[in-house]
């Protein structure tokens, strides 16, 4: 027997799953069952984050809403915990668990597009990268993250933070309707018209409320050509890089999206092997408009002080979409801490120059988001996401490429953490880890995890759905 503990502190005990039930539901299923006697098994419940080697008794790669319906219905009467899986991309590993059943949609990768209309009809299992080729065609686009290997599915239901949300808003907020298996095994649409109390709560909510199967967005035009890329100066001129850059961000049209990295430089072709594991700080940034227009818009950034390396370019908006994915390979080992704050002042500053001399893995880095734009012109209570009056985001990443090390540089990241623990004003949801429910209060809100409790209560009232930051139902 099996017990571990799901976010939420509710504890989950799982009994060896009989061979009759697991044929019961190899019937059911249009798509494939693994079991651990199954090959494909270990391919299959690996997940990004390399730290994470959770060992699921039952994995039911979906095909349809259908085959969601028979799992559900499979983990429910076998009382074991679920998961439910799409790019396996979350940071803590809550798409996988040890003795449940993984609900896995990768299955589930149709795009559909109708660009007249501008909407696209995208399954649960699509990543961000298949997305992209797909609306690039038309010279379109949906806002989503910076990593073209991550779950679409996880990164809409957190809200959605990627390089065009300062022009288009977060992911949520193209977010026309969705479809969702709820706990009972009912298959409801949500919409603004339709389960308009459930769409408020999917849009930011994470996966509390059921499992989504696909989603319908609207698309916004973009390139295929936009200027992006990053400049990178020396860690020794970090100070002043900084202030530079907050107060050329302050006068930013909402077309620029930029974010603050602070890393080892890395061993990629474009960066000159003198350069590579020497501490930077990099102003990486995307023009969501005219490539002309935003050549002049950057210009100021890249030409201060002595870059000691500049990839800015016009380029295809997919190509600069996977400017990230080396630096977050699959199988590496994961550790973030994350925290929203309202300004650079000159103390903040002086944090993040501190802890940006002591990065020592390759891997390991800091991402500080800009926030702004069209995502704060949206009420704050429109949707479940919370966090919308930020001025900026940190994803602290504590990263090793396996064990060794891995502790401290997880410690390094709590520490950033702590340090700037005096001006945190927030979290994104989906850049938690397993950090308790005091952490997710902070996401949400007294306010809004008010409602959405009482949304819980209505939609998974004994809490099926809980490997995700858990909104518990009381």
């Amino acid at each position: 027997m099996t017990t571990t503990t799901d976010p939420g502190g509710v504890r989950s005990t799982a009994a060896p799953v009989s061979d009759t039930a697991v044929a019961g539901l190899r019937a059911a299923l249009r798509g494939e069952v693994l079991t651990a006697a199954d090959a494909g098994y270990d391919e299959h419940r690996r997940l990004w984050n390399g730290s994470i080697d959770g060992r699921p008794a039952v994995i039911a790669r979906c095909t349809g809403a259908d085959d969601v319906r028979a799992a559900i219905r499979f983990g429910r009467d076998e009382q074991l915990p679920i998961a439910v899986r799409s790019g396996g991309h979350s940071f803590p590993g809550l798409s996988t668990c040890d003795g449940g059943l993984v609900i896995d949609l990768r299955r589930m990768n149709r795009v559909r597009l109708d660009p007249d209309s501008r909407v696209a009809a995208v399954q649960a299992g699509v990543l961000l990268g298949e997305l992209d080729e797909r609306t690039q065609e038309h010279g379109l686009v949906v806002p989503a993250g910076i990593v073209s290997h991550t779950g679409l599915a996880g990164l809409t239901l957190g809200g959605g933070i990627g390089w065009v949300m300062r022009r288009d808003g977060l992911t949520v907020d193209s977010l026309l309707s969705a479809d969702v298996v709820t706990a009972d095994g009912e298959v409801v649409r949500a919409g603004e018209d339709e389960n308009a109390d459930l769409f408020w709560g999917l849009r930011g909510g994470g996966g509390n409320f059921g499992v989504v199967t696909g989603f319908r967005f609207r698309m916004h035009p973009l390139g295929p050509q936009v200027m992006a890329g990053a400049t990178f100066w020396s860690t020794d001129d970090a100070e002043r890089v900084l202030r530079f850059y907050r107060d050329w961000v302050a006068e930013g049209p909402d077309e620029l999206m930029t974010i603050v990295v602070q890393r080892l430089a890395p061993a990629l072709p474009v960066v000159p092997p003198e350069l590579v594991g020497r501490p930077v700080v990099a102003v990486a940034a995307c023009y969501a408009g005219d490539v002309d227009e935003g050549q002049r818009v950057l210009a100021p950034m890249r030409g201060f002080g002595t870059p000691v390396l500049d990839v800015v370019s016009p380029k295809p908006f997919v190509a600069h979409q996977k400017m990230f994915d080396p630096s977050f390979r699959h199988g590496c080992w994961y550790s973030v801490r994350s925290c929203d704050v309202a300004r650079l002042s000159d103390d903040v500053i002086d944090v993040v120059v501190e802890f940006g001399r002591r990065i020592t893995s390759p891997l390991s880095s800091v991402a500080l988001w800009q926030m702004g734009g069209a995502v704060a012109r949206v009420p704050d209570d429109a949707t479940a996401f919370n966090g919308r009056s930020a001025g900026f985001t940190f994803n602290i990443n504590g990263n090793t490429a396996g064990p060794d090390g891995f502790e401290e540089q997880r410690q390094w990241a709590r520490d950033y953490w702590t340090a700037l623990a005096p001006f945190h004003t927030g979290v994104y949801v989906n850049f938690l880890m397993e950090e308790g429910q005091a952490r997710v209060r902070q996401a949400y809100g007294e306010t809004k995890l008010r409602r959405l409790t009482a949304l819980k209560r209505q939609y998974d009232p004994t809490n099926l759905f809980r490997r995700n930051q858990n909104i518990a139902p009381g």
